[in-house]
């Protein structure tokens, strides 16, 4: 298997980690993510006109491999823009189940003036396959919906959004919904970014595709969270690569007893460490990048990639705090900010402990091996 990137992706990761590098350094994230947007729209406007906000819209163009490099890159910078949740996610549901007028909305999407939302998470949602609670209602020609979506992603400032649905015969429907129909409730997160409370209470509604014979979107759902979990596994490799050179740069500076702190056994094994959480992460984001990639969207290789980048995330982002001491807790300091984000990661669709226990009750499927 070869994990080298191609030319065109090298050059996506290259213009992409430009693009983010002149715009965000520590001071000038914490001011954006301190505004009432929370992200830039003059950066937004510059990820669309460098094609970033379509990438998978065309499988024939773009896909998993192309998003991964994208993700990796604003986990690197910590970008704030929502290109994963307000973008990427939902517009690949869209691309794979909308009618033609539906993905025309891409286009715009694509081109950065309209931002979606994927709602689909409840409270109390522990894994994926939990039952929804929110009802899809036929009226007459049209549909509405009722019920609460918390937390939406993006949700805050989404123009249309994408939501799952319990139907009334059975399975789960995919709805459109006008981002100003429902009551929203915005709030931002532990890691900067902005998410919502979203209410519906006999919402207008269109189904996702054939309007005239909705049927049960299951297995799209689930595709849909495969790709999200997958690309939130690539950002957090590079949250994890830049925690740990800040790290490692640190050890180099930072002079203790008259001395460097690499000169002490003890932290440089500490940091050795990280570096092998970070390869198994590594290679598990790779794992579940490239399975999308060849058209194998299962839900078991993304809770073992989850399951390994919780745990390395969770592991880098406690030493890199550690091995910094006072100043890796003050709000001014990047590394901080990457333990929130990398924490935020593991508990977005579904903690590490939730993907363990995926994988527990699936182990009956393999054969045991006996010595």
């Amino acid at each position: 298997m070869d994990f080298q990137l191609s030319d065109e992706q090298s050059l996506l990761r290259d213009t992409t980690r430009e693009l983010l590098s002149r715009t965000y350094d520590p001071e000038s994230r914490n001011k954006i993510i301190a505004s009432d947007l929370g992200w830039s729209r003059e950066v937004w406007s510059q990820l669309a006109d460098t094609g970033i906000l379509g990438l998978g819209f065309d499988p024939d163009e773009s896909g998993q491999n192309e998003i991964a490099v994208v993700l990796t890159e604003i986990g690197r910078r910590l970008a704030p823009e929502p290109v994963l949740h307000a973008a990427l996610g939902p517009g690949a549901v869209i691309a794979q189940l909308g009618s033609a007028a539906q993905k025309e909305l891409l286009d715009e999407v694509a081109a950065g003036h309209r931002l979606l939302a994927f709602a689909h998470q409840e409270a109390g949602h522990r894994r994926t396959t939990d039952t929804i609670t929110t009802r899809a209602e036929r009226q007459g020609d049209s549909w509405a919906l009722t019920g609460t979506k918390n937390p939406v992603l993006a949700g805050d400032s989404a123009d249309t959004l994408v939501v799952s649905a319990a139907l009334p015969d059975g399975g789960s429907g995919l709805f459109l919904v006008d981002g100003d129909a429902p009551a929203r409730h915005p709030y931002p997160t532990l890691d900067g970014q902005r998410g919502a409370q979203i209410d519906f209470d006999g919402t207008p509604a269109e189904p996702l595709g054939d309007a005239t014979e909705v049927r049960d979107a299951s297995a799209a759902i689930s595709d849909a969270i495969v790709r999200i979990q997958s690309a939130l596994c690539s950002e957090a490799v590079g949250a994890m690569e830049e925690a740990l050179r800040l790290t490692t740069e640190y050890l180099k500076a930072r002079k203790q007893f008259g001395v460097t702190l690499n000169k002490f056994q003890a932290l440089t094994q500490r940091a050795a460490d990280m570096y092998v959480s970070l390869e198994l992460a590594r290679s598990m984001s790779f794992y579940a990048a490239m399975s999308i990639a060849d058209g194998n969207l299962d839900p078991l290789i993304a809770s073992r990639a989850k399951l390994q980048i919780g745990r390395s995330g969770r592991h880098i982002a406690q030493e890199a705090i550690q091995l910094h001491g006072g100043i890796g807790m003050t709000a001014e300091y990047p590394v901080g900010h990457y333990a929130a984000r990398l924490t935020a990661i593991e508990y977005t669709l579904g903690s590490s402990q939730d993907h363990l226990h995926v994988l527990i009750d699936r182990i009956g499927d393999y054969d045991l091996a006996r010595l």
